[in-house]
């Protein structure tokens, strides 16, 4: 647990956006899951998570952008411009919150879309009983 929270750390403050994005979207694709196992289905809810799907990868690129500059910031900065260590905290955001990103979104796009496709096989049953 504490390797994650010290990952969680290095991706700096994009991070938490996408911490937020992901739970929430969990949050309703349980709530989907639970309605459907019950009888009730509906797409009510889904397209906030197909939102999130598209959000998070975009967050994580927004993570990668302010991580690079953030290395080119402590590259000018520093005395050590020729030294690969300044670069290193930056280049390390840019890469966590970007795998971050794709994974949280990877995370909820399979359940999202067997979701979907349930909706979609009920909404084409009542079309064709019409």
């Amino acid at each position: 647990m504490n390797r994650i929270s010290e990952w969680f750390g290095k991706g700096g403050p994009v991070m938490w956006p996408i911490l937020a994005l992901s739970v929430l979207g969990l949050a309703i694709l349980i709530w989907k899951a639970l309605e459907f196992r019950s009888g009730r289905r509906s797409a009510k809810g889904l397209g906030v998570v197909s939102t999130i799907i598209t959000a998070e990868p975009m967050l994580g690129i927004l993570g990668t952008v302010t991580g690079i500059m953030q290395t080119f910031s402590a590259l000018n900065a520093s005395d050590v411009a020729g030294s690969p260590l300044a670069a290193t905290a930056g280049i390390g955001e840019a890469l966590i919150t970007t795998a971050a990103g794709l994974i949280a979104s990877l995370i909820l796009l399979f359940p999202y879309n067997m979701l979907d496709s349930m909706v979609d096989d009920d909404i084409e049953e009542e079309s064709q009983k019409k």
